[in-house]
């Protein structure tokens, strides 16, 4: 069956917006010549370039994902004691940007930097990316499946491998491949901790060296890396059906007894906390108390909140509804050209976000010179740079809708966009507002393409931490990563009791 012409069209956007820094990547790499591309790509910094890469993404999302999967079961399935407490606690990274909790610990010492740190770090930051579609995923599984696993002679954890892992997969595919995706385009954090990878290599060669056909190399080698990642997820969730016409049983599990082991569980928990929230907010009292900068632009502090929302807002907002058809067409309509202009985003995520600026910079420049240095493009390349996480917010969702509800809007002599706004927007709802939640957060502390796009005259919170923590004037720098965190909870606490709001099990 053809997509319907509107959804084609709405697709076609955020398509050419996530080709335009791909086009940008091979223009500039293109201008280094043949023997400029073998001799960038054979050198040995090259080789430990991409070692470094791999190595942080691959093991940052593996042990966020066990991590995750080991903390949503304990505080879902099991007879954990307070619960609700415990799932607001797994969420607390987020309200913490990796680059600030990065700064925190880095200033501890040498032993929290370099790779071992950057992966320690990095994965108590990205746990919850991964955490909360996994609840959700459990939360929404039908009991019987696995009571019918139980009678066959499964014991509970090959009950777990066979029938509950396939059915949370979706979910915890889809924040594996944000994880792995964010790990290979991240840079302030891995700036704090002096792990050299692509990202940073590439910022270097820009802002360092101004050899922009290096830096459009090294790009087009990370995007060469990000097409396993991007496209990997949609091969593992397959072309498998998550939507149930009925609700399923409605009867609920009988939590599992932790036993003996509920003290170990909640100690890893708090731990977890401990590391993840408490020591960075901890670090940033003492840059405060102490810092010889204290007290510097602290008058700047407000107007930067007001601005760092002023982005944010709006950016999600646009970021959300571009991500929507997307998610609807993969799903709705399985060809060829949904699943790419489905995964084009991903592709893109993994680069870093100064590429994405200059790209956006450079197209505006010779195309559409109207909205150079303007709010517009700011908030056209968060929308690139973000839509991944949009999706899979809206994908949640979006996979739990019977497409049959269209079928039969149409038939009852809708036409098709009535029939999607009617029958399939309303069930979107919660993906919906997860994705506008999380776009938010994520924009109100982005730093690199927000320090090359603001006009002149125009500092967010990120870019006035980054500006005080390049002076080495933690003092100063430390009320700004406090606001980031203050401004960050409230939207991370009011969505995480959203999300994890369940009818506690006897």
């Amino acid at each position: 069956m053809r997509p319907p012409l509107w959804l084609v069209l709405a697709c076609l956007v955020p398509s050419v917006l996530a080709l335009m820094p791909i086009a940008y990547v091979a223009l500039r790499s293109i201008e280094a010549g043949t023997s400029g591309i073998l001799q960038d790509l054979v050198r040995p910094y090259t080789l430990n370039l991409l070692v470094n890469t791999l190595t942080l993404s691959v093991s940052v999302t593996v042990c966020a994902g066990l991590i995750a999967v080991a903390a949503a079961w304990c505080t879902e399935r099991c007879d954990l004691p307070g619960r609700p407490v415990w799932r607001l606690v797994v969420t607390l990274p987020l309200a913490i940007p990796a680059y600030v909790s990065s700064f925190a610990w880095a200033s501890l010492g040498p032993w929290f930097q370099e790779m071992q740190g950057a992966i320690l770090i990095l994965t108590f930051y990205s746990v919850p990316l991964i955490y909360l579609p996994v609840c959700a995923a459990l939360r929404g599984l039908d009991p019987n499946f696995e009571d019918v696993a139980r009678s066959l002679g499964l014991s509970r954890s090959r009950s777990f491998l066979r029938v509950v892992l396939p059915q949370i997969s979706p979910a915890l595919g889809a924040g594996a491949l944000l994880v792995a995706s964010h790990m290979l385009a991240e840079f302030g954090a891995l700036s704090f901790l002096r792990v050299e990878t692509f990202t940073t290599a590439i910022y270097d060669q820009y802002t360092a060296e101004f050899n922009n056909n290096a830096a459009a190399l090294l790009s087009g080698v990370l995007m060469l890396i990000c097409l396993p990642v991007a496209f990997g997820e949609a091969a593992v969730r397959g072309r498998r059906r998550y939507a149930r016409i009925s609700r399923g049983s409605a009867r609920l599990l009988t939590p599992i007894a932790l036993g003996g082991f509920t003290p170990v569980v909640m100690l890893a928990l708090a731990l977890l906390a401990v590391a993840s929230f408490v020591v960075p907010l901890v670090t940033l009292g003492f840059w405060v108390w102490q810092g010889s900068s204290t007290g510097r632009g602290i008058a700047t502090v407000v107007p930067a909140m007001f601005t760092s929302l002023g982005y944010a807002l709006p950016g999600a907002v646009l970021t959300t509804v571009l991500a929507i058809p997307l998610v609807v067409g993969s799903i709705q309509f399985r060809g060829w050209i949904a699943r790419v202009s489905d995964r084009l985003p991903y592709l893109v995520h993994g680069l870093p976000g100064i590429v994405v600026a200059l790209a956006g910079v450079f197209m505006s420049i010779r195309y559409l010179p109207e909205v150079y240095q303007s709010t517009t493009l700011v908030l056209l390349v968060y929308a690139v740079l973000f839509l991944p996480l949009a999706q899979s917010a809206v994908r949640a969702s979006a996979e739990l809708v019977p497409r049959e509800l269209t079928d039969v809007a149409r038939s009852l002599g809708k036409p098709p966009l009535a029939a999607f706004v009617l029958a399939m927007l309303p069930n979107l709802a919660p993906g919906i507002g997860a994705a506008l939640a999380l776009v938010a957060l994520q924009l109100m502390r982005e730093l690199t393409a927000t320090l090359l796009l603001a006009p002149a005259g125009v500092v967010t919170l990120a870019t006035e931490f980054w500006s005080y923590t390049s002076d080495r004037a933690y003092g100063a720098a430390a009320p700004f990563a406090a606001a980031l965190v203050l401004i960050s909870g409230v939207p991370v606490y009011l969505f995480t009791m959203r999300a994890l709001r369940v009818v506690e099990r006897p």
